[in-house]
């Protein structure tokens, strides 16, 4: 790539990234520390993984070796299914936003209606049985047959592609995990 162009793709990159970080929705989470958006290498990774760069304030969590596990699982159903870099991104920022990477079972009181596993799925709406949706494989793919479904999504931004598949009553709250989320696929995609 010569400089020029480099240097365009780059600007570009950041007027579309400044754009989102203060035209984008911001969702506070108590246990989710803000952290300021920038793309780990647009030039290279930012065609494929973040796209339309971040939107709005970014989240980040740590995460333990069973979130990361369940990451690794996403990365691993998600190459299985046959699908890009990006369905991974999307798959596990909408894990984040759901189960923070934990594969949830009943949580009584706390649940809403039904929802398990990472991407809190419900067996009444037809996701799975309660084994199938809290196993990250079947999970995850269940999630990308109906992100493959959504005409478009590749190009769409992530919070559109996995609201239309999710139909969240905090439909904006899945931009915040975009970075975190490109981050890992980014170092965990080849391994």
């Amino acid at each position: 790539m010569n400089t020029m162009l480099r240097k365009s793709v780059l600007g570009i990159a950041g007027l579309a990234f400044t754009g989102g970080v203060f035209a984008g929705p911001i969702a506070a989470h108590a246990d989710a520390r803000p952290v300021e958006g920038k793309p780990v290498a647009v030039a290279v990774q930012g065609d494929k993984l973040i796209p339309h760069g971040v939107q709005g304030a970014q989240s980040k969590i740590d995460l333990n070796d069973e979130q990361l596990a369940n990451a690794k699982a996403i990365i691993a159903a998600t190459k299985k299914a046959g699908l890009p870099e990006r369905a991974a991104v999307i798959s596990i920022a909408t894990s984040l936003q759901e189960s923070k990477l934990e594969n949830l079972g009943h949580l009584g009181d706390k649940n809403d209606h039904d929802s398990l596993g990472l991407f809190q799925q419900r067996p009444s709406s037809g996701w799975g049985t309660p084994e199938q949706i809290t196993d990250p494989e079947y999970s995850t793919l269940a999630f990308e047959k109906g992100l493959k479904q959504v005409d478009g999504w590749e190009d769409m931004p992530l919070t559109e592609a996995a609201q239309t598949v999710q139909v969240s009553a905090y439909p904006d709250a899945y931009a915040q995990w975009e970075q975190q989320a490109a981050d890992i696929v980014a170092h965990n995609w080849n391994s």
